[in-house]
């Protein structure tokens, strides 16, 4: 058994897309697969010396996919009304038969922490008091008003802990899980081979060392908490601390995301992503040209219908001038429906203006 397959609990090679560059966990079926990112080429087979962080990358825990293909069609259906003229190639059956579940790579970090600590810790108690208020016809009035506040101590201490599991980003194009809206870590299960069966595994391209950082204030968020409980308060405040971290310990958070593509008028690719826990769907949106060229035609030919018309009754209205009327009116209408015939045109490239890079 080699050292990746007693790690993943499968046989998976690590793999390179030629045309975005990103790193994939794949099994070792031999078929070939699109890179699940950008769709636009073949993922390689490369050696593992030449994938970063492969030896700290061991998964220890996997977020479920918790979305159906009846959930997937409903987020396209969303994704494509919000797009005016959506390309004709944005159709639920076109992305759910391009589905490629995947699952994205959050860093986990065990430390344990060696620190002296001072804070403000706060307790929640009540004061009643009486107020008096005029009424009309019964005279002055007392009610009793009961208030909500917080008392506020000092303390200081020292604490010996060992945190684990504290997630941090493991990629450097952060934005990617920020869009799909976050996951709900609390629903994270230890990972189990069959848990990622038929799926690829984006590899991190952000090291520890640039992740631990932001892990930072999420240790001094758990500390914090946990003198809060310790000192049986309600509230913490001005939470202060000189620490020393112990080792730290890296695992791997996968969290599930179904992508696929759909091509524009130009048969550009465009990656669509789905967040595999809520739903949540975000990518390039990009309005069809050649279906609002269509529109205004349909509009324009309409517009010219109703000119023709007018022409027609101001014919006849030489002869029958109460048609004269009808036939200016229908010169108005066309004219007002002829102007209107851009507008398609007009949305959809204002569209695709506002969202160009």
């Amino acid at each position: 058994m080699s050292d990746l397959q007693a790690i993943w609990g499968q046989p998976r090679i690590p793999a390179l897309c030629p045309n975005c560059d990103r790193r994939f966990m794949i099994s070792t079926n031999g078929e070939d697969m699109r890179c699940p990112h950008c769709f636009k080429a073949v993922l390689s087979r490369v050696a593992g010396q030449d994938v970063p962080y492969l030896d700290v990358a061991q998964p220890e825990q996997v977020v479920p996919f918790e979305i159906d293909d009846r959930e997937i069609d409903d987020a396209v259906e969303s994704f494509a009304e919000t797009i005016p003229f959506p390309p004709e190639d944005l159709e639920p059956s076109n992305l759910r038969s391009r589905i490629s579940r995947a699952y994205l790579p959050h860093w986990l970090v065990d430390r344990e922490v060696a620190a002296l600590w001072e804070a403000e810790v706060g307790f929640d108690y009540e004061v009643v008091s009486h107020q008096e208020r005029y009424a009309d016809g019964r005279g002055w009035q007392t009610r009793e008003v009961t208030e909500d506040r917080v008392r506020w101590e000092p303390r200081v201490g020292r604490m010996r802990r060992r945190y684990d599991n504290v997630p941090v980003s493991a990629l450097k194009d952060m934005a990617i899980v920020k869009a799909l809206g976050g996951y709900a870590f609390a629903r994270a299960q230890a990972y189990a081979s069959d848990a990622v069966r038929g799926t690829v595994i984006r590899l991190p391209d952000r090291s520890p060392e640039a992740a631990w950082p932001d892990a930072v204030p999420r240790f001094r968020s758990r500390a914090a908490a946990e003198c809060r409980r310790a000192s049986q308060a309600d509230h913490v405040r001005g939470f202060r601390w000189s620490v020393n971290y112990g080792a730290p310990n890296w695992t791997l958070l996968l969290l599930p995301v179904a992508t696929a593509y759909y091509l524009d008028d130009d048969d550009e690719v465009h990656t669509v992503w789905i967040n595999g826990q809520s739903g949540k769907i975000f990518g390039a949106r990009r309005a069809s040209m050649q279906r609002a060229w269509r529109r205004t035609g349909l509009i324009a030919a309409i517009a010219a219908v109703v000119f023709v018309i007018s022409l027609i009754l101001g014919g006849v209205g030489m002869m029958v001038p109460p048609l004269l009327a009808l036939a200016a009116v229908g010169g108005v209408l066309a004219l007002a429906i002829g102007v209107g015939a851009m507008i398609p045109v007009l949305r959809a490239w204002s569209f695709n203006r506002r969202l160009s890079p």
